[in-house]
This record gives structure tokens, C-alpha cells and sequence, in this order.
């Protein structure tokens, strides 16, 4: 699966490399510990240890210092996020066997 063609992966797979370099007040670094559990459950790996707490309170205030219009910017966030979290968990979901003999659902046509 090519991460890079989920919907909001602009912001996320930037993010990640943030928290690998240890930029945690990033908006993708800051949106991956919004979603920090789902994205785990997902598969997604990042450092867990430098996510910022309250991770909402710290996005809407740096977006409140890099725009006038920081409230709809910051849903048209999260609504991102919640695209890229559903599409990875579909993708996860909808993903093909590795053998025959592995029970899951297939896109293949029998």
C-alpha cells in the first residue's frame, strides 16, 4: 500500500518524519497525536514518546499564530485526518491474503 496516495497524507507522513527528528509542534506531528491510537491500530509506526499532550489545544494555537481564519482551518484539519485514519484502516481491511490457506476478504475476482 502507497501511504502517499491516502487523503491527507500531506500532513501525516510529513508529520511522522517530524517525530522522528524531533519536531513535535508541527501540524502533522501535532495531527498524528490527535489520532495517535487509531493510527497505531492502523499499523502506523512513530515515536509514541514525543507526542505532545493535549495535542488539539497545541494545534488550534499554532494555527491561531499563522492565520486569521484558525477555526475553519483546524476542522478542515481534523476532517483530513479522520480521511487518511479511515482509509488506512479500509486499506487494512480490504487488504488481500498473503496465501490461500489465510482467511481475510480479497479484492480478487474467483
Amino acid at each position: 500500500m502507497n501511504l502517499e496516495e491516502l487523503p491527507g497524507a500531506e500532513f501525516i507522513l510529513p508529520g511522522i518524519d517530524d517525530l522522528h527528528n524531533g519536531k513535535t509542534n508541527t501540524v502533522g506531528a501535532l495531527l498524528i497525536a490527535i489520532a495517535a491510537t487509531r493510527l497505531t491500530k492502523a499499523g502506523l509506526d512513530f515515536p509514541k514518546e514525543r507526542l505532545v499532550k493535549e495535542p488539539e489545544l497545541a494545534l488550534y494555537g499554532l494555527l491561531q499564530e499563522e492565520r486569521p481564519n484558525a477555526y475553519s482551518y483546524y476542522n478542515a484539519l481534523l476532517r483530513r485526518l479522520t480521511s487518511f485514519c479511515h482509509a488506512l484502516e479500509l486499506s487494512n481491511k480490504y487488504r488481500a491474503p498473503l496465501n490461500s490457506d489465510t482467511p481475510g476478504l480479497s479484492l480478487e475476482k474467483t
